[in-house]
């Protein structure tokens, strides 16, 4: 059985917020911490993970990530809250 994750990374100033989905968590930050796939996250910095949450259903994490990208800021800074009050980069406890 698979795993897929939805996943939300600021940048060293907690300014600026990116969804984001994947099968493989520490992989894809990898690549977002080492700017190897070019666009939005290289030209903003955003390389720090302070959520994300686990699916065993590939189209059950794709639904979530698209309601999350809708969502307020205020509502995604709330979710990083209960989980991540101290917006600690995750990456380092996968």
């Amino acid at each position: 059985m698979n795993n897929y994750y939805v996943y939300i990374l600021t940048n060293k100033n907690n300014k600026v917020l990116y969804t984001g989905v994947t099968n493989n968590l520490s992989r894809r930050i990898y690549e977002h911490k080492n700017k190897l796939i070019p666009g939005f996250t290289v030209k903003y910095n955003i390389n720090k993970l302070i959520y994300y949450e686990v699916h065993d259903n590939i189209e059950d994490a794709i639904q979530r990530e698209k309601n999350i990208k809708k969502w307020y800021r205020k509502w995604k800074i709330e979710l990083v809250n209960i989980l991540n009050p101290n917006w600690e980069d995750l990456y380092y406890k996968l």
